[in-house]
Protein backbone atom coordinates (compact mmCIF):
# COMPACT_ATOMS: atom_id res chain seq x y z
CA UNK A 1 0.00 0.00 0.00
CA UNK A 2 2.90 2.56 0.67
CA UNK A 3 4.16 1.95 -2.57
CA UNK A 4 0.90 3.32 -4.26
CA UNK A 5 1.33 6.51 -2.36
CA UNK A 6 4.54 6.90 -3.47
CA UNK A 7 4.19 6.45 -6.76
CA UNK A 8 1.06 8.98 -6.60
CA UNK A 9 3.40 11.64 -5.27
CA UNK A 10 6.26 11.24 -7.78
CA UNK A 11 3.46 11.40 -10.84
CA UNK A 12 1.25 14.74 -8.82
CA UNK A 13 5.37 16.10 -8.52
CA UNK A 14 6.06 15.40 -12.48
CA UNK A 15 2.27 16.80 -13.10
CA UNK A 16 3.26 20.02 -11.42
CA UNK A 17 6.34 20.45 -12.70
CA UNK A 18 4.98 20.20 -16.81
CA UNK A 19 2.27 21.97 -16.22
CA UNK A 20 5.00 25.24 -14.99
CA UNK A 21 7.31 24.53 -17.52
CA UNK A 22 4.50 24.86 -19.98
CA UNK A 23 3.25 28.19 -18.69
CA UNK A 24 6.66 29.53 -18.92
CA UNK A 25 6.90 28.54 -22.24
CA UNK A 26 3.26 29.94 -23.19
CA UNK A 27 4.46 33.47 -21.47
CA UNK A 28 7.96 33.17 -23.33
CA UNK A 29 5.84 32.78 -26.43
CA UNK A 30 3.45 35.99 -26.03
CA UNK A 31 6.30 37.90 -24.93
CA UNK A 32 8.22 37.23 -28.19
CA UNK A 33 5.25 37.94 -30.16
CA UNK A 34 4.62 41.10 -28.48
CA UNK A 35 8.06 42.13 -28.89
CA UNK A 36 9.09 40.55 -32.44
CA UNK A 37 5.80 41.03 -34.64
CA UNK A 38 5.25 43.43 -37.45
CA UNK A 39 2.26 44.38 -35.80
CA UNK A 40 1.94 42.58 -32.38
CA UNK A 41 -1.82 44.23 -32.00
CA UNK A 42 -2.76 42.39 -34.78
CA UNK A 43 -1.85 38.65 -33.73
CA UNK A 44 -4.19 36.54 -31.72
CA UNK A 45 -3.55 33.43 -30.00
CA UNK A 46 -6.11 30.95 -30.55
CA UNK A 47 -4.44 27.63 -29.00
CA UNK A 48 -1.15 26.18 -27.71
CA UNK A 49 -0.26 23.17 -28.17
CA UNK A 50 1.57 20.83 -25.56
CA UNK A 51 5.52 21.64 -24.57
CA UNK A 52 7.54 18.48 -25.88
CA UNK A 53 11.18 18.50 -26.50
CA UNK A 54 13.93 17.39 -29.12
CA UNK A 55 17.67 16.39 -29.99
CA UNK A 56 17.13 15.47 -33.34
CA UNK A 57 17.23 19.13 -34.84
CA UNK A 58 20.37 20.10 -36.73
CA UNK A 59 22.30 22.89 -36.39
CA UNK A 60 21.79 23.88 -40.11
CA UNK A 61 18.13 23.82 -39.98
CA UNK A 62 17.82 25.98 -37.19
CA UNK A 63 20.24 28.42 -38.38
CA UNK A 64 17.72 28.44 -41.64
CA UNK A 65 14.56 28.86 -39.61
CA UNK A 66 16.88 31.97 -38.36
CA UNK A 67 17.26 33.32 -41.91
CA UNK A 68 13.98 32.54 -43.39
CA UNK A 69 11.31 35.30 -43.62
CA UNK A 70 8.44 35.44 -42.26
CA UNK A 71 5.39 37.29 -42.58
CA UNK A 72 4.39 37.57 -38.94
CA UNK A 73 7.71 38.89 -37.48
CA UNK A 74 10.59 41.65 -37.99
CA UNK A 75 13.46 40.66 -40.09
CA UNK A 76 16.99 40.29 -38.39
CA UNK A 77 15.41 38.99 -34.92
CA UNK A 78 18.37 38.28 -32.67
CA UNK A 79 17.54 34.61 -31.63
CA UNK A 80 19.14 32.48 -28.62
CA UNK A 81 22.13 30.59 -30.12
CA UNK A 82 21.90 27.04 -29.92
CA UNK A 83 24.16 24.85 -28.44
CA UNK A 84 25.24 21.56 -30.51
CA UNK A 85 23.53 18.57 -29.62
CA UNK A 86 21.49 20.21 -26.68
CA UNK A 87 18.00 19.49 -26.26
CA UNK A 88 15.52 22.00 -27.34
CA UNK A 89 11.96 22.50 -26.23
CA UNK A 90 9.06 23.34 -28.86
CA UNK A 91 6.09 24.76 -28.72
CA UNK A 92 3.25 24.83 -31.51
CA UNK A 93 0.78 27.74 -31.74
CA UNK A 94 -2.27 27.79 -33.83
CA UNK A 95 -2.38 32.27 -34.17
CA UNK A 96 -4.26 34.69 -36.79
CA UNK A 97 -2.83 37.16 -38.17
CA UNK A 98 -4.80 39.70 -40.51
CA UNK A 99 -7.24 37.23 -41.11
CA UNK A 100 -5.36 34.50 -41.75
CA UNK A 101 -4.90 31.10 -39.51
CA UNK A 102 -1.66 30.23 -39.24
CA UNK A 103 0.43 27.51 -36.99
CA UNK A 104 3.78 28.26 -36.07
CA UNK A 105 6.51 26.40 -33.83
CA UNK A 106 8.60 28.07 -31.43
CA UNK A 107 11.73 26.48 -30.07
CA UNK A 108 13.15 27.56 -27.53
CA UNK A 109 16.34 27.21 -25.21
CA UNK A 110 16.56 24.36 -22.22
CA UNK A 111 16.10 27.07 -19.56
CA UNK A 112 12.55 28.34 -21.63
CA UNK A 113 14.25 31.62 -21.59
CA UNK A 114 14.71 32.30 -25.24
CA UNK A 115 13.49 31.91 -28.46
CA UNK A 116 15.63 29.88 -30.80
CA UNK A 117 13.80 29.61 -34.38
CA UNK A 118 10.48 29.83 -35.16
CA UNK A 119 8.99 27.27 -38.28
Amino acid sequence: MRHIYIIIGVMLSLLITACGRQGDAESLVKDFISQNAVNPEKVVLLDFGNLDSTKVIKDSVIQTLQERENPVFKKDINYAVKTSGRMLYFLRTQLVYEGDTLRQTFYLDEQLQQVVAIK
